[in-house]
């Protein structure tokens, strides 16, 4: 994130390398998402697909959020046990890269391809479980 950060100073960002970006998502979802905090609105799962070929979920409810990493894009983990596997409400397709710079706000949302209820991105852009 800093490379992409000192090359978007002088005006030419790349995107990051494979590995790192998909390691960033993972990361992302499991520091900065995953919480035993309540998530204030309805129950949701939001599926976040890297054209890499890895997905993840991301279950949200009274209990908090919880993620997990998917054993091929769209299909749902044996070890999600209880968890409804069901499509989910809002899913999010793009580079590994594009997910990870849109996770950390350095591109814009709009940047992935979105699916479902995307009013679901924005209450998770406003989110701050520590509230």
């Amino acid at each position: 994130m800093h490379t992409y950060d000192a090359q978007l100073t002088v005006g030419v960002p790349q995107p990051l390398p494979d590995e790192a970006a998909l390691d960033g998502v993972e990361e992302f979802l499991s520091t900065c998402c995953a919480t035993t905090s309540a998530w204030p609105h309805e129950p949701a799962a939001v599926d976040y697909h890297a054209t890499e070929g890895r997905s993840w979920r991301l279950w949200l409810s009274a209990d908090g959020a919880r993620t997990a990493r998917l054993p091929q894009p769209g299909a749902v983990s044996a070890t999600a046990a209880g968890e409804d596997p069901d499509a989910p409400d809002a899913s999010a397709r793009g580079t590994a890269s594009e997910l990870v710079l849109v996770m950390y706000g350095r591109v814009p949302l709009d940047s992935l391809k979105l699916d479902g209820d995307r009013r679901l991105f924005d209450q998770l852009i406003a989110w701050d479980p520590e509230e």
